[in-house]
């Protein structure tokens, strides 16, 4: 290639790039009588390498388009969001790497062979004809539809059952009274459920009790020959009360006493997803703060039995049940898409539309972990003992029973600023003493207009079964 050295006024060889620099970067600027040669006289050979190394398949519109690693391709992090591209660190060693545009439709033989096929598919629509405020499931088979797959690929393997497994267990004293906190692990997500057992049999030394304690299975297996009886106690695997005079490891399998489990009322359950607004911070949009701190209020209230003779008097039992907490927050959309969803229901939205505008569903939670985690617990045998259910929500007992779960009785979850007006109390906004309770609400209610709206549209537009003042 032919030197592109150049001679200054002054008679001297030099680099015009070297010239540049040095001109660009020192405190003096250059006097008029020194002058650089347009960059365009020759080609640049900068320029011609960087197109030589690049290879066949990328073009001169490729450096108009393309400034950022990966944003030409759709699955790299950081695709078509500017904002997500941080750049390289000073000192770095950059490893170059070559970026191939993947186009995100088939080729068109892969294309008319499924087609013919499954003619009725919808793999001829295109990605663009997807609403945008489609939900995110939708979106995504969508997008799996335009995806270019091998041909040798076959259909997605069957997705495995629901496994999960108790990883701890703890006692936790509460406003209403001890509870266990269990914490579960599963192979669905990554998210660490928990499930609050109030069960005042669980103190007991043997399965005598009336009613049996409730107990997970998989947290009193054996989870291997070398574990010692440490390990199992601090997992929580033991019976009775821990202390240091009193530590006794549980064994596996706790079996019912079924006489017993006839004669007394079923378990409350609550099917209970994560808010951090409600339940931590007290916000007054929702009622999941209250509703958290009502679902084990009533647990721990005391059963009272019915005698076989009305001269007897009733015997009293202590109250049992289990809140699956689900970290499911904003019903499924996550806790981002949440607070976003609180800016379009101040512009006039209500809280079903808010999400669908964000792309989300109305509802996008899912509860085959919430009827894995009751399985341990041994409360979803169909044949077994039922639960009653604290919901108001017909999809959480269409789901339930779709499972397999048996429902004895669902109980209905009223807002306690409505329990307040029909039972001709103080209003919700009178100011009253703070009451004990689990959340930041504690045992107060839930009051405002903001609340008024979120009821509302949970009767009217996703079919809770509560009544409405007129």
């Amino acid at each position: 290639m032919t030197s592109l050295l150049t001679r200054t006024p002054d008679g001297l060889l030099v680099d015009p790039d070297v010239a540049l620099l040095e001109a660009l970067t020192s405190p003096d600027l250059p006097s008029k009588k020194h002058s650089f040669r347009r960059r365009d006289a020759e080609l640049d050979p900068l320029l011609l390498a960087a197109a030589v190394a690049s290879g066949p398949s990328v073009t001169r519109n490729h450096y108009a388009h393309d400034f950022f690693p990966g944003v030409a391709l759709p699955r790299a992090e950081g695709a078509w969001d500017w904002s997500q591209w941080d750049g390289e660190r000073v000192g770095a060693v950059n490893q170059a790497k070559k970026f191939v545009y993947t186009s995100r439709q088939g080729p068109r033989t892969s294309r008319a062979r499924a087609e013919k096929e499954n003619p009725d598919s919808d793999s001829k629509r295109p990605l663009a004809s997807i609403p945008v405020n489609a939900p995110t499931g939708k979106r995504r088979q969508a997008a799996a539809h335009t995806t270019s797959v091998p041909s040798h690929a076959s259909q997605s393997s069957p997705i495995p059952p629901v496994k999960v497994t108790c990883m701890a267990r703890t006692r936790i004293p509460t406003p209403h009274g001890p509870a266990f906190l269990h914490l579960y692990h599963n192979n669905r997500d990554s998210k660490e459920h928990l499930a609050i057992v109030v069960d005042p049999a669980q103190f007991c030394d043997d399965n005598s009790s009336s009613p049996p304690p409730i107990r997970s299975s998989s947290l009193d297996a054996v989870w291997s020959d070398s574990e010692t009886e440490m390990d199992r106690l601090t997992r929580g695997a033991y019976v009775g009360r821990l202390s240091p005079t009193s530590h006794t490891a549980s064994s596996p399998g706790h079996p019912k006493n079924s006489r017993l489990v006839d004669a007394i009322p079923s378990p409350l359950v609550r099917i209970h997803s994560e808010c951090f607004t409600g339940e931590t911070i007290g916000s007054m949009r929702c009622d999941c703060g209250e509703q958290l701190d009502e679902a084990i209020r009533l647990m721990s209230q005391p059963i009272i039995m019915p005698s076989p003779k009305p001269s007897e008097t009733p015997t009293r039992i202590p109250g049992r049940g289990v809140v699956i907490y689900m970290r499911q927050e904003g019903r499924g959309i996550g806790l981002l898409s949440k607070i976003r969803a609180y800016n379009l229901q101040d512009l006039g939205h209500d809280t079903v539309t808010a999400n669908l505008m964000l792309g989300h569903g109305a509802d996008e939670r899912g509860y085959e972990v919430a009827i894995a985690i009751l399985r341990d617990l041994g409360l979803a045998s169909s044949s077994g003992e039922g639960v009653r259910l604290l919901t108001n929500n017909p999809d959480k007992v269409r789901a339930m029973e779709k499972e397999g779960l048996k429902i004895a009785e669902r109980v209905p979850m009223i807002p306690r600023s409505w329990k307040k007006k029909h039972e001709g109390g103080r209003t919700a906004g009178d100011t009253e003493e703070r009451l004990a309770g689990s959340t930041m609400v504690g045992g107060n209610a839930v009051h405002g207009e903001d609340l008024e709206k979120y009821l509302r549209t949970k009767v009217l537009r996703m079919g809770h079964m509560l009544s409405l003042d007129s």
